[in-house]
């Protein structure tokens, strides 16, 4: 079988299908001279290394000679890695969403050679099948169009360039007021499942920005039922299969109310967002369960999806030998075999496993005779010790099966979550090595991703390609500032306000207002996007809100808070009106309603570890906190307000602001703390 062109490509997904008898473009140049010369459609296919669906329709379609000559016969085909092209994946999704109603992967978009679209779909079979076309009868059509009705063509691709258009529109306003976020918790509140926790009914995806604005609100209003709903889902999805009680670590989402049974790929940016919201979960109620889980992901990222140099790897699949979970379930005889008696007794017991298998066929509803493990109850302190030995036992049987492919290119955004991840959950535990992790991946982006001063997106077998995304910049800046909230390190306030400038320089519509997805540099499809829908991870003009607004409180710097006001108004209908859907982004309304506090500590050498510990692990979301070398000028420049702040009686001080308004310079460490707490709680 030769190779297609996919062979000279770094991406993982691309990889898998080299040796398809697709006859496979990247995306490229190349691709669409053809496809104009040859006066043949596009054929684009969507996805990612680690999704299921994607492998589905590889396997049944995409290695099928007969498939593969119809498709080769009547287009051009273009095969792209949603992770390493988000740009090209977010503008032919928004198509797919407005032509059927729904989204997904893989996306499949046919379209002109000048990558106008004229058809959208997701998954489609190689034959008819619940009412679903099938590649063989969609094919043949289509080169009849295209052959024989042009002016259909013509008509379908002005109507979706009209559609996409309107979507690039909002609905400018006021920047909202507290009567948004009111709403929205109300919205979340009216979702919440009380039985198993998060939100909805089936699937159930994690969405942590969700539970970390309810923190918010809890701290805001101090509404109980806001901080019981967080503890009680980050509880029950602990319990849950979705999360790994072997290898450690968060599955992508469950398909069912109960958190059990999970599409089993692990993501990056899961881990990362996850480990926020059990760290400030853990801030908030003290629940050992959830400082376990953040040291649990934190092992996890460190034996599966670290880089020798210390850069964050993407994903591992969900398949293994071709069928999903397989790496993960476990059958109870396989159990007795390599575990004591007593040993099997208690992992059966405990973690719900049965000999007819403890979840149903998502297709048959059958049970399958295999079990996820989860539990009902957390362990007790003895139960966990005991469970140790026999979590080694389980893991080197484990690691005889074939294990799921993993994803090793490099993310700028992703590795930026877990890095503000990391810096976070050091900060308030004060677990000096998440923050070693969260420096050393921050200068494996410094060392590998930036070239001239200029920032990319991936990195791959010492190659980094493609410009960097909004996400890129935003998720960079959030990092940025964690790092120097953990470590009051200066040269980290300094990049992020570098950052900064360089993104606004780059992506900031200067005439409308808020951030562009794409920078003037990189190629413009159907139109320039801006995004503020939180997804799977928030969007980059929700972080670049909040983080604008923390580093003008940090910096003094009102241009900065300009600009996340200007995000607020271009987008204020869409945060007024569904704000539940831009949780991350309504955490700048709450920031700036809810008496912000700023913080300077100012000495002759940088604060211990004592100090910033009892400052971080207090959750205080509306606070920044900056220190102040009394013996060096360094601070001064970048925040100029704090020229005049010295030490008092000749020891460590802290001056304290809020809402405004600033209190008398203190050297009272418990004062600062207790004026940090929630309003409810002083």
């Amino acid at each position: 079988m030769s190779l297609n062109r996919l062979q000279f490509e770094k991406s993982p997904y691309l990889l898998q299908h080299k040796n398809n008898p697709v006859d496979w473009y990247p995306w490229c140049d190349e691709a669409f001279e053809k496809a104009a010369s040859e006066n043949k459609p596009i054929f684009l296919s969507i996805g990612y290394a680690t999704c299921h669906w994607c492998h589905v329709m590889e396997h049944e379609s995409f290695e099928d000679e007969e498939i593969a000559k119809l498709l080769n016969d009547t287009f051009i085909n273009i095969k792209v890695d949603r992770e390493e092209r988000p740009d090209i994946d977010s503008t032919y999704m928004t198509v797919c969403q407005m032509v059927t109603g729904h989204g997904g992967w893989p996306l499949t978009i046919i379209m002109t050679p000048d990558k106008k679209p004229f058809f959208a779909g997701t998954y489609i079979p190689k034959e008819p099948r619940f009412q679903r076309v099938g590649l063989k009868q969609l094919i043949p059509g289509i080169a009849g169009m295209w052959k024989y009705e042009p002016e259909k063509i013509k008509k379908a691709t002005s109507s979706i360039q009209e559609g996409f258009d309107r979507s690039l529109h909002f609905e400018k306003g006021l920047f909202p007021g507290l009567e948004a976020v009111d709403f929205a918790a109300e919205q979340l509140a009216k979702r919440y499942d009380n039985k198993h926790g998060g939100f909805g009914t089936s699937p159930k995806f994690p969405s942590p920005h969700n539970l970390n604005f309810l923190l918010r609100q809890w701290y805001a209003t101090g509404e109980e039922r806001f901080k019981n709903s967080v503890e009680h889902t980050l509880t029950k999805m602990r319990l849950g299969g979705i999360w790994d009680h072997v290898g450690y670590g968060f599955h992508r989402y469950s398909t069912d109310e109960e958190w059990l049974l999970p599409h089993f790929e692990k993501m990056l940016y899961d881990q990362a967002l996850m480990m926020i919201a059990y760290t400030e979960g853990w801030q908030v109620t003290g629940n050992p369960l959830f400082k376990q889980t953040v040291l649990e992901i934190s092992e996890y990222v460190a034996q599966n999806l670290t880089h020798k140099q210390g850069g964050f790897f993407s994903a591992e699949d969900a398949d293994s030998d071709g069928e999903e979970g397989k790496f993960y379930v476990w059958e109870t005889n396989e159990i007795d075999k390599f575990l004591s008696d007593s040993e099997a007794k208690t992992f059966k017991s405990a973690f719900n496993l049965k000999p007819e298998g403890n979840f149903e066929d998502e297709a048959t509803k059958q049970l399958t005779g295999k079990n996820i493990p989860h539990l009902t109850e957390p362990l007790t302190e003895t139960d966990h010790k005991n469970f140790k030995s026999i979590r080694t036992k389980l893991l080197a049987e484990r690691g005889n099966r074939t294990s799921p492919l993993l994803d090793d290119k490099i993310l700028t955004d992703w590795n930026a979550l877990m890095i503000a991840a990391f810096a976070k959950a050091g900060s308030v535990f004060g677990e000096e090595e998440f923050i070693t992790k969260a420096e050393t991946a921050f200068r494996f982006i410094e060392e590998n991703l930036f070239n001239n001063g200029s920032l990319y997106h991936r990195y791959k077998d010492g190659e980094y390609k493609i410009n960097a995304f909004a996400d890129d910049y935003a998720f960079l800046i959030w990092a940025a500032i964690e790092l120097y909230e953990a470590t009051l390190d200066v040269n980290y306030l300094k990049k992020t306000v570098l950052f900064s400038e360089q993104f606004i320089e780059k992506f900031w519509d200067k005439s409308d207002g808020a951030f562009y997805f794409t920078d003037t540099n990189t190629e413009e499809l159907l139109g320039r996007q801006k995004q503020i829908y939180d997804g799977a991870v928030p969007s980059s003009n929700s972080v670049a809100i909040i983080s604008l607004i923390r580093l003008s409180r940090i910096t003094g710097r009102t241009d900065f808070e300009g600009y996340a006001n200007s995000i607020g108004e271009y987008f204020s209908s869409d945060l007024i009106r569904s704000g539940s859907s831009i949780t991350h982004g309504l955490q700048a309304v709450q920031y700036v309603n809810n008496s912000p506090k700023e913080i300077v500590i100012v000495d002759n050498t940088s604060p211990g570890k004592e100090i910033l510990s009892s400052i971080n692990t207090v959750f205080s979301p509306f606070k920044v906190c900056l220190f102040k070398n009394s013996e060096l000028n360094d601070i001064n420049k970048l925040a100029h307000y704090t020229e005049k702040m010295e030490r008092i009686n000749n020891s460590i001080t802290f001056y304290f602001c809020s809402n405004h308004t600033c209190e008398n310079p203190t050297n009272n460490l418990s004062q600062i703390q207790n004026l940090l707490k929630p309003n409810s709680l002083v």
